[in-house]
């Protein structure tokens, strides 16, 4: 398995090019912004883009999925509820003075326990909701993508709309249930894995016990 992270855009979100190097077969997860340099990078390796994969609708992780898709017609994944944020996300950007292109449909909707399957690589689908209605984290033995779900020492903002704390709460408990040795490649920041978040998250002293 190949994993490159790249952090685009103002707010640096981190954008994961995942691929099955036998197959050569990649997806692309959350790309905010920076199209030309996402592109490049899957041109460097040679790689075909199956999906594109939304771990939530905020625009910081969905601004490029537009140019993605235009020039690679990969299809385009999200969970079923977070369709309205995905739809709301070019206003969002608006508001915090931002711009992204008007968003394509997506193509493929997903729920908990659905795969995103490429080349011999399979993903399966969490629904991990709390930072937003319709947010996922993407798991395989010993890795996740967590998406805004859960950051090294800390948790994705539950103040925007949608968002919900008993849910976020329960998504976390979910997250860090996962083997200790498993890594986290979440939305912001560096990688971490979940039994380093149960020793030092500041929320797990309070929502794991």
């Amino acid at each position: 398995m190949y994993i490159k992270c790249l952090a685009v855009g103002p707010l640096e979100g981190n954008c994961f090019i995942v691929a099955d190097e036998a197959s050569n077969k990649c997806i692309v997860i959350d790309p905010g912004d920076e199209p030309d340099r996402i592109m490049d990078s899957v041109k460097e390796r040679g790689f075909e883009v199956v999906y594109i994969v939304c771990t939530h609708g905020h625009f910081d992780h969905i601004g490029c999925v537009g140019d993605i898709k235009q020039e690679t017609g990969a299809k385009i994944v999200i969970h079923k509820d977070e369709i309205p944020t995905y739809h709301a996300a070019k206003d969002m950007a608006g508001y915090w003075g931002f711009d992204i292109d008007a968003l394509p449909e997506p193509d493929i909707k997903v729920q908990e326990g659905d795969f995103v399957k490429f080349g011999d690589l399979s993903f399966e689908v969490f629904h991990t909701p709390g930072h937003s209605p319709g947010g996922i984290c993407l798991y395989a033995e010993g890795l996740a993508f967590t998406g805004d779900t859960i950051f090294a020492g800390s948790v994705g903002r539950t103040d925007f709309p949608g968002g919900d704390i008993n849910k976020l709460r329960d998504s976390f408990r979910r997250i860090l249930s996962l083997p200790e040795e498993t890594k986290i490649l979440s939305g912001h920041g560096p990688a971490t894995t979940v039994g380093k978040e149960k020793r030092t998250n500041m929320f797990s002293f309070n929502w794991l016990t």
